[in-house]
């Protein structure tokens, strides 16, 4: 830990006094980035990258912004390293978003790169980043991905929650991600200062009939613990209100690196805090799983497996090249191939947006109303209504795994 902040100071110490003169625009996070600048201009600095290539290039609308970002990755200021850095990908739990010192196993630049053997090369339905601008990422990457941004010496804060405080949600989250302005110490975070509480089904939490929910797991990235992660695999969360917490107060809490208690009051806007260390975060959000009807693997066994994955056609394994590309030979697969992934023949639509069925892609070419091609299955009867009707549902309903 001292030797990235002695990489930190010694890079800021370098930073030009011409550079420290320009007004930086706020970062979000309580930290300045610098100004854009021109192509071929941008070093190999998370500041410059996040502001010259991130956020042009991901934080669009609809895309990693916000309480939809795709994979829960969002990637404005506030959220970005924290969300990159040391952190597992959801999509290929095998590699680290960004692996310091190694680009070629860190899945960004697989994704930047188009080798990622999950999903479209990003940025989504854009042409490709240069390879020129992937390069400064990947010597950022490869130099220890380091944070050169000017840190916080105030008490640590909330930057931000995952789900979004009082939201709805209709399936339940994977986990809870909370990030920090200032990296935390990461002892402090566990199972006594990250609380999750069902209400007991009456939306209060004062009156004793609460229940605490026992994470998987509770982590933070290794490399740059700016966040921390309430892992729900395997938890089942049944519908009703829950109440996150994270303790600034008490005998227990959660500490940045100079052992300053978390600012965490939170009145609806963050970042959270009233100025002073000590003081709880507390937000809630409400499941409600609607009735759905068939499921991924019903969809999978009577639809997928008999009709859409033989030899010659969605066989696998995935990658650009069509029909076997769009691998649906399993489930799995047919998630990855199929749930947010853009269509190569309209590259406007996903091949299935969940939500939303009439805008996918899938269902478009079942019903034979898509733009480009054949209807599917090809060369074989079309399918009967009341099965597309079971896959409209299951895209009505979130699409899920």
């Amino acid at each position: 830990m001292n030797e990235m902040r002695q990489r930190k100071t010694a890079w800021l110490m370098g930073f030009s006094l011409a550079f420290l003169g320009v007004a930086a625009c706020d970062g979000g996070d309580g930290s300045g980035l610098p100004p854009r600048l021109p192509p071929g201009a941008i070093g190999p600095n998370f500041s410059e990258i996040q502001a010259n290539l991130i956020v042009p290039n991901c934080t669009t609308t609809g895309c990693h912004f916000g309480a939809g970002a795709p994979q829960g990755l969002r990637l404005d200021d506030a959220n970005s390293y924290g969300s990159l850095v040391g952190v597992s990908s959801l999509e290929v739990s095998s590699l680290l978003r960004v692996a310091p010192g190694d680009p070629d196993n860190s899945y960004l630049i697989q994704k930047l790169e188009g080798s990622a053997s999950v999903g479209a090369q990003m940025p989504l339905n854009a042409p490709p980043m240069a390879q020129s601008d992937i390069d400064v990422i990947r010597q950022w990457v490869s130099d220890g991905a380091i944070d050169d941004r000017v840190q916080s010496s105030n008490p640590v804060r909330v930057t931000s929650l995952s789900p979004i405080p009082d939201s709805a949600l209709v399936a339940a989250p994977p986990n809870i991600v909370a990030m920090f302005d200032r990296e935390i110490t990461p002892s402090s975070v566990n199972s006594m200062t990250f609380l999750l509480e069902a209400s007991g089904g009456d939306a209060t939490f004062v009156d004793g009939n609460e229940t605490l929910i026992t994470a998987a797991n509770i982590s933070l990235p290794a490399m740059a613990p700016a966040s921390a992660t309430f892992d729900l695999s395997g938890v089942t969360l049944a519908d009703d209100t829950y109440r996150v917490r994270l303790l600034g107060s008490g005998a227990t809490n959660i500490m940045d690196l100079d052992a300053n208690a978390l600012d965490g009051e939170f009145s609806g806007t963050f970042p959270s805090g009233d100025g002073s260390a000590g003081g709880d975060f507390e937000a809630s959000f409400t499941l409600s799983v609607p009735v759905s009807g068939a499921t991924l693997d019903d969809i999978q066994a009577s639809v997928f497996s008999v009709s859409c994955a033989s030899s010659g056609c969605h066989s696998g394994p995935s990658g650009n090249n069509l029909p076997a590309g769009m691998d649906l030979t399993n489930a799995d697969a047919s998630f990855a191939n199929l749930v947010g992934v853009s269509s190569q023949q309209q590259a406007a639509l996903l091949r299935v947006a969940a939500g939303d069925p009439d805008n996918s892609y899938l269902i478009q070419k079942l019903e034979g109303t898509a733009a480009t091609g054949l209807r599917m299955p090809l060369g074989a009867a079309a399918l009967d209504q009341a099965v597309i009707e079971d896959i409209r549902q299951w895209i009505t309903d979130g699409a899920n795994r």
